[in-house]
């Protein structure tokens, strides 16, 4: 399995907004790419901005660049997550995961 990570960052001012385009634009999309397993979306206050971190899980790489396209380290970033943030990463980072624990 390959987590891809992902980080924007909002104004507190306007910290729903992006959570929002995730909700109802992003997680529908990602639902019809194969190989989708499930996303993850997390926020941390930092003075006067906050960020969001995106973790999406995928079965394989080919399903990362089946949804990223022939360079998967390039973010994929819809006009709508653009509007609701001041800044985000162009590029993002891949990890396969090597051992998963779950509760007993």
């Amino acid at each position: 399995m390959i987590i891809r990570e992902w980080r924007g960052r909002a104004a507190r001012s306007r910290t729903a907004q992006y959570p929002t385009h995730f909700r109802t634009n992003v997680v529908p999309e990602l639902r019809n790419v194969p190989g989708f397993l499930g996303a993850t979306l997390s926020k941390r206050e930092d003075g006067e901005q906050v960020e969001f971190v995106v973790l999406t899980r995928w079965q394989s790489m080919e399903a990362v660049r089946a949804f990223a396209g022939a360079d998967p380290g390039r973010a994929v970033v819809e006009p709508g997550a653009v509007a609701a943030l001041n800044d985000y990463d162009h590029t993002v980072r891949h990890y396969e995961i090597i051992e998963d624990i779950a509760p007993e």
